[in-house]
């Protein structure tokens, strides 16, 4: 698996983990999958992924 894959994955897997617990837990959790849709925005705008750092 790339890099591109994994930091995909992981932001796959953490949006399906927070709405998951906004649905059963608090719905405060809906801020972390906003948090992650702006990473990925703006991965997509600059080129620099925060996430990617972590499986470097």
């Amino acid at each position: 698996m790339n890099l591109d894959r994994a930091v995909m994955m992981f932001a796959a897997l953490v949006l399906l983990v927070s709405l998951a617990l906004a649905h059963w837990a608090h719905s405060a959790w809906l801020w972390l999958a906003v948090f992650v849709g702006l990473n990925l925005l703006q991965a997509s705008i600059t080129g620099f992924c925060p996430a990617a750092l972590l499986f470097k």
